[in-house]
């Protein structure tokens, strides 16, 4: 009986901790809303991955929320990214790098910062855009 208590004990706070890694990745997204150089989607995606984990409710109410839904729907099903998306994706890593450039970073720290944005924009670039009927009818941002 002890050790099922401790089992138990043991997958409550496994769940709690996946909850908060949830909720701290939705807060990230929710800031990235305005923020160009905070990724919003991706936050997004680890934040169901998260709920996934520690809450059936919060998950489900994630992934078909109208407007968080649709873009991690697109991932969990076909790897996809929308096409908006991708060119919002774009400005933002634009706009990271040309701050920094503004803000007068080193030149070491600009090509660090060049050469990790370039990677970033071929993943991004290189996945698929939605399947027509998913993207017009699931997707309100198309």
């Amino acid at each position: 009986m002890g050790q099922a208590n401790e089992r138990s004990a043991r997958e409550a706070s496994k769940r709690l901790l996946w909850r908060v890694a949830g909720a701290v990745s939705l807060l990230l997204a929710l800031i990235g809303i305005p923020l160009p150089l905070l990724p919003t989607t991706p936050f997004l995606i680890l934040s169901a991955y998260c709920f996934s984990r520690g809450s059936e409710r919060l998950h489900d109410w994630l992934v078909t929320h109208p407007r968080f839904g649709p873009p991690i729907r697109l991932w969990a099903e076909h790897r996809a990214i929308s096409r908006k998306g991708k060119v919002l994706a774009m400005i933002a890593l634009l706009a990271a790098f040309v701050s920094a450039w503004a803000f007068g970073v080193a030149v070491e720290v600009l090509i660090i910062q060049a050469i990790t944005l370039v990677a970033v924009a071929c993943f991004i670039l290189g996945r698929p855009s939605p399947p027509k009927e998913e993207a017009t009818s699931r997707d309100p941002a198309q």
